[in-house]
């Protein structure tokens, strides 16, 4: 909408008068002039506390004051706001300090013709307003002034109320705002409006009008009121967004992955896009989880709702399922258990979740659904398919009975977890959604070479194109995961039964494999720590160990055993026999680590390729 007219341009108005009543010797066209200038006023006054008001952010609340002031109200304006800026019941602790916030001036105003140009103009400033004082020479105004207490500027903010700049203190307190080295337009040319927000003053606007129009009249001083009023609750409106928006954007943030793991034979990467800027925190989550023996478990769920409960919900089913993944349950036991925990968390506390387990060794991967829209897999030669694996009801219904199968995962395809926000929206449902989404992964997959998977990070964004305009209606994640596997020729695996020869074999066979594997560097090393780990193994086991070797980018050493209780490492005296095994592996591997699993538990360690 155009801004109103000069609401304070006419003459003919007592400028001392707060309220000018009426005056019976007053002729019919003063008094009509009058009314006029009111009615601009009020007009004004409407349209620039609705232009104050858009704002959002606080440099939009700034903005919308300057551009609603200049030129309408006045012909520059310097706005300062506290720094720092104290947030809802703060009490502001340090000195009390204002910074220039923003500056706002008539584009076409430039000084007088023949004027020397002031070097430090940099277009924002008023500076053909305020003239060099005669002792010295011009300079900037400062950008962050202290208010002293006891001074004429905290004088007139303890005030609060808008001041004339010809009244002696406000001449005092301009130099604080305005440099020294300034000097104040006569008359009513400057207004100094306090800006208060609920609790305390967080500010100052500084109105300027020049010398070719007419001064600021009485009742300007209640429109400078009323901007400067909106100005500050709408900054005050907006510091306590931008805490809650920092506050929901650190707790979405620690409640998803910072970065995902890179596990042997699995490339990750991922996305989450929230529902709307005005939204940060939703239920939706990704993870990836390391498990032992060179397996992943990939996770993705969905909490009903975009408020911090979800996301707190959320959080807590995240850190259950990867205290389960810890356990290395079966997929479909991890649903059972979150069900219940989303069950002692509320009656109401419903989600949709996908739990997969990739193992690179086998190639294969079993999942398990509760109520979550199905995975699809990009296959190497550009195929893609929905994955057909049980629906399952959602989290929290309880007393349901989740169900898993194994499928294949051969190298090189790519297996893509989503939320339903991806594929559902209000302009459409989820099936078409999924088709959707199956098109654009063949279409994708078609601009490569064939039987070349696509790049990974540039098919996920590819996979977010499917979004139109006005489908962000929930939040989305997206967890894709290509299928690299361990070849057969690089795993090594044994059963060996718990006797006193046992190490002695274990040795042998590490040996031989690394021959075969022409990595005899490593023979002493991994020599010694097998057979550590397998002499511990051997000492508790009751039925057979394994071993395994896995050569990747590292050499990984595996010891699985039926006894659940997981080794500490322990300093042992000088008298002790035993309890050094765990040392060795701690000064010789890279790292190592122990993992109870449902039939016991498994040792491991690495060591670095030469």
């Amino acid at each position: 909408a155009p801004e109103p007219a000069d609401p304070g341009a006419g003459p003919g108005a007592d400028p001392a008068a707060g309220h000018p009543g009426t005056d019976e010797s007053e002729e019919p066209d003063e008094r009509a002039e009058r009314e006029r200038r009111g009615g601009d006023r009020l007009r004004f006054v409407g349209a620039a506390t609705r232009r104050i008001a858009r704002g959002v952010d606080l440099d939009e609340t700034v903005l919308g004051l300057c551009r609603a002031s200049v030129p309408a109200f006045s012909d520059a304006i310097l706005v300062y706001l506290r720094d720092p800026l104290p947030v809802g019941d703060e009490r502001p602790t340090g000195p009390f300090l204002l910074r220039l916030r923003r500056t706002d001036r008539l584009p076409d105003y430039a000084a007088p013709a023949g004027a020397e140009a002031d070097p430090s103009d940099t277009g924002e400033f008023p500076l053909p307003l305020l003239t060099a004082a005669p002792e010295g020479p011009v300079s900037g105004t400062p950008e962050l002034i202290e208010v002293r207490g006891g001074g004429p500027l905290a004088e007139v903010l303890r005030g609060v109320r808008p001041v004339f700049g010809d009244v002696p203190t406000v001449r005092e307190a301009l130099p604080e705002l305005l440099g020294p080295a300034r000097e104040i337009p006569a008359g009513r040319r400057v207004i100094l409006a306090p800006l208060r927000g609920r609790r305390r003053v967080i500010g100052a606007a500084v109105f300027l009008r020049r010398a070719d129009r007419a001064a600021f009249e009485g009742d300007d001083l209640l429109v400078a009121a009323q901007l400067a009023t909106h100005t500050a609750l709408g900054v005050d409106k907006a510091v306590l967004y931008g805490r809650e928006a920092y506050i929901a954007d650190e707790l979405q943030r620690t409640m998803l992955p910072d970065e995902l793991p890179q596990p042997t034979g699995v490339t990750l990467a991922s996305r989450y896009l929230p529902a709307a800027e005005t939204a940060r925190v939703g239920g939706d989550w990704y993870d990836a989880i390391p498990l032992p023996g060179g397996r992943v478990a990939l996770v993705v769920g969905d909490v009903m709702g975009h408020s911090m409960t979800s996301a707190a919900i959320m959080g807590q089913l995240r850190t259950t399922a990867q205290t389960l993944a810890g356990l290395d349950l079966p997929p479909q036991e991890v649903l059972h258990h979150l069900d219940e925990q989303a069950q002692r968390l509320g009656s109401d506390r419903m989600a949709t979740c996908l739990y997969a387990v990739y193992d690179p060794v086998a190639h294969r991967i079993v999942v398990a659904n509760a109520g979550h829209p199905p995975p699809v897999m990009l296959h190497r030669d550009g195929h893609a398919e929905v994955l057909r694996v049980p629906a399952g009801a959602p989290i929290g219904v309880g007393g349901v009975d989740f169900e898993a199968v194994e499928l294949d995962a051969p190298a090189g395809a790519t297996l893509l977890l989503y939320t339903d926000g991806l594929v559902e929206s209000r302009h459409r449902d989820v099936w078409t959604g999924i088709e959707q989404l199956r098109e654009k992964l063949t279409d994708t997959a078609g601009l490569t070479r064939p039987d070349t998977p696509p790049p990974l990070e540039p098919l996920c964004d590819e996979v977010l194109d499917i979004l139109g305009p006005g489908d962000r209606d929930d939040d989305i994640a997206l967890l894709a995961a290509r299928f690299d596997g361990i070849p057969p020729s690089d795993v090594a695996y044994w059963y060996l039964d718990p006797r006193a020869q046992t190490a002695r074999q274990a040795r042998r066979l590490a040996r031989r494999a690394l021959e075969r594997w022409d990595l005899t560097d490593l023979s002493d090393s991994v020599e010694l720590l097998v057979s550590e780990v397998v002499t511990n193994a051997v000492r508790y086991a009751e039925r057979p160990i394994t071993l395994r070797l896995l050569r990747t980018d590292t050499l990984r050493c595996e010891v699985g055993d039926d006894v659940p209780q997981l080794p500490r490492l322990r300093q042992a005296r000088a008298t002790d026999e035993g309890g050094r095994g765990l040392y060795l592996v701690n000064r010789l591997a890279r790292r190592w680590g122990a993992t109870r699993l449902s039939t016991g538990k498994v040792v491991w360690f690495e060591l670095p390729m030469p």
